[in-house]
């Protein structure tokens, strides 16, 4: 399964989509690389990479909320603590079972978990940044 920012998950602010899009393709590379079975050296340098692209993303997120004030600031950075260490988890496994089936199914349901979270906390710190200059 290929994922992708469709229109439905578009928020309309170009770093928080551009940044999704860039995620999602980590997510892709990093399925490809297992259901190829291309080593152990590529998944574990696409897993750090997703791990660290997580925080990055969910830092640029924060700083765009407490920029524009976001009323709903500290529950958006509450889950993203919480799903930052899930993250952290499932990579760690990952990576100690080679990237066996329930891992990867893991990073699976993360993801299922990332864009129910971008179809609705992300498109309202959107429509926040829009509505207070237009962006």
């Amino acid at each position: 399964m290929k994922y992708e920012v469709t229109k439905e998950l578009e928020t309309g602010n170009v770093l928080i989509d551009s940044e999704h899009r860039q995620l999602f393709q980590m997510v892709n590379n990093l399925q490809d690389a297992c259901a190829q079975g291309k080593g152990r050296a590529q998944i574990e340098s696409s897993v750090k990479f997703l791990m660290d692209y997580v925080k990055k993303h969910f830092n640029d997120e924060e700083s765009l909320q407490k920029q524009y004030k976001y009323p709903g600031y500290d529950a958006h950075h509450k889950f993203h603590q919480g799903y930052m260490t899930q993250i952290d988890n499932a990579g760690k496994e990952l990576l100690s079972k080679d990237a066996d089936i329930a891992s990867l199914a893991e990073v699976n349901r993360l993801i299922g978990i990332l864009i129910s979270h971008i179809r609705t906390e992300d498109k309202k710190i959107a429509s926040h940044i829009h509505a207070i200059d237009g962006k």
